[in-house]
């Protein structure tokens, strides 16, 4: 029996076809941390207070705002591209209520995050900016998962 990311490391492989490996086990693992809830709901603000909506996120990524760094902008807007383009691709449905340009906002943010290329960022830099160049064609092969595994669970 495959290891949970053996299984979607190789759903990923049938619906993204040729990409890059390492963004392959980017997405791979995206799945696997955000099918629990405390790392899809992960960022607090500074009194600890978990962060749900992306109005919520928002100004916790913005040094002008509530961001305390850099390294902090950059680790909630890697979370925010992280959390549009899960549920871009798995719930659009959902987050076509909550957000009025998902994509947009998914592709600003981890354009934001690739911006961060030097150490210890630097190896990071591609992926992040490869997921804003590409993150329609992305959120669509997640919706390509989710045909795949909903079934199981009633949300293909």
């Amino acid at each position: 029996m495959p290891s949970l990311n053996e299984f979607f490391a190789e759903i990923v492989r049938r619906e993204v076809p040729g990409v890059d490996p390492v963004v392959e086990a980017y997405i791979t693992d995206l799945l696997i941390r955000f099918m629990r809830t405390d790392q899809l709901f992960a960022l607090r603000d500074s009194a600890g207070v978990r962060l749900q909506t992306l109005n919520e996120m928002l100004p916790e990524g913005d040094v002008a705002q509530n961001a305390q760094s850099f390294e902090r902008e950059r680790q909630v807007h890697r979370h925010i591209g992280d959390f549009l383009l899960f549920w871009s691709g798995l719930f659009p449905e959902y987050i076509a209520k909550e957000v009025d340009e998902p994509a947009r906002q998914g592709k600003e943010s981890y354009h934001l995050v690739s911006l961060f290329d030097m150490p210890p960022h630097d190896r990071e830099a591609p992926i992040f900016r490869e997921l804003s160049d590409d993150f329609e064609e992305y959120a669509f092969a997640l919706r390509g998962i989710r045909r795949e595994i909903g079934g199981s669970f009633g949300w293909a």
